[in-house]
C-alpha cells in the first residue's frame, strides 16, 4: 500500500510502502517538542516547514525496533500557531480625507478582520513627513511628494493580524491606480500616483517604524475583539 503526503502544492514531500517483509518501512507524520533531533537518514523533515519546528519527521525503523519519536496526531490549529502577528501602519492620505474616503476604507480593513489599535485625524509637519519618507530623499519628486502629505489632514491607522502586512497591501492595491485590480482600495477610488488616496506600510518591520513614528506613547490600545474566536482558530 502506498502512503504519500503532499503540502503546498508542490512536489511530493514523502513516500513509502508499508510491507510485512524483512526490509518494512514504517512512515509517520508526527509532531515533537524534542528541539535537538538531527537531519540524518532517519529524520527527513518536509520543506514547507523549518526545520526548528520539527511539526512532520519521517521515521524509518529496523523490523521489531522502536521508533526513536513517538507519533502523535498533527491539528491544524498547529500551523496557525506559527503564523506570526504583526503590525502594519496605514495612512489615508490628504486627497483621501478631503474626498470623505476615511469610512470606506476603515470599513474594508475591519471587514476583512483586522483589529484596529490606533486611530487619530493628524497634520502632519514637514520634519515628520521627510522622516517617513527618507528613503525616497534621491528621488526627483521627493519635494512634491513631502508638500502633497503636508497639504492637508491625514487619518493615522495601526492594525494588527495574522499576515497583516501582505494583506493590507493587497487590500490597497498597486502604487499606480490605473495597474491596481478592481476590488482594491486604490483599483476602485484612485485614478493617478500622486492621489493614490492611502499608504500602507510594505514590510513588518517597517510597520513598527512607522507606527512608533505617527503614534505618540499611550495611543496605542491593546484589546480583545470578541469576534476574534470566529476569525481565528
Amino acid at each position: 500500500m502506498e502512503a504519500l503526503a503532499v503540502f503546498g502544492g508542490g512536489s511530493p514531500c514523502l513516500s513509502s510502502s508499508i510491507t510485512r517483509s524483512s526490509s518494512e518501512r514504517i512512515c509517520s507524520l508526527s509532531y515533537t517538542h524534542n528541539p535537538t533531533i538531527r537531519y540524518s537518514r532517519h529524520h527527513h523533515h518536509l520543506a514547507a516547514f523549518p526545520s526548528t519546528s520539527h511539526l512532520f519527521s519521517y521515521c524509518l525503523s529496523r523490523p521489531h525496533a522502536k521508533l526513536r519519536t513517538k507519533s502523535r496526531i498533527f491539528l491544524p490549529h498547529l500551523v496557525a500557531a506559527l503564523e506570526n502577528v504583526e503590525q502594519t501602519y496605514i495612512m489615508v492620505k490628504p486627497d483621501g480625507v478631503q474626498r470623505g474616503l476615511v469610512g470606506e476604507i476603515i470599513s474594508r480593513f475591519e471587514k476583512k478582520g483586522f483589529k484596529l489599535t490606533g486611530l487619530k485625524l493628524f497634520q502632519c509637519p514637514r520634519e515628520l513627513a521627510e522622516e517617513h519618507y527618507k528613503d525616497l530623499k534621491a528621488k526627483s519628486f521627493f519635494p512634491k511628494l513631502i508638500e502633497y502629505i503636508t497639504s492637508g489632514p491625514v487619518v493615522c491607522m495601526a492594525w494588527e493580524g495574522v499576515g497583516v502586512v501582505a494583506s493590507a497591501r493587497k487590500l490597497i492595491g498597486s502604487t499606480n491606480p490605473l495597474q491596481a485590480e478592481p476590488g482594491t482600495i486604490r483599483g476602485d477610488l484612485a485614478v493617478q500616483t500622486g492621489r493614490n488616496v492611502v499608504h500602507g506600510s510594505d514590510s513588518p518591520e517597517n510597520g513598527n517604524r512607522e507606527i512608533a513614528l505617527w503614534f505618540k506613547e499611550g495611543e496605542i490600545i491593546q484589546w480583545t475583539p470578541t469576534q476574534e474566536p470566529w476569525l481565528i482558530e
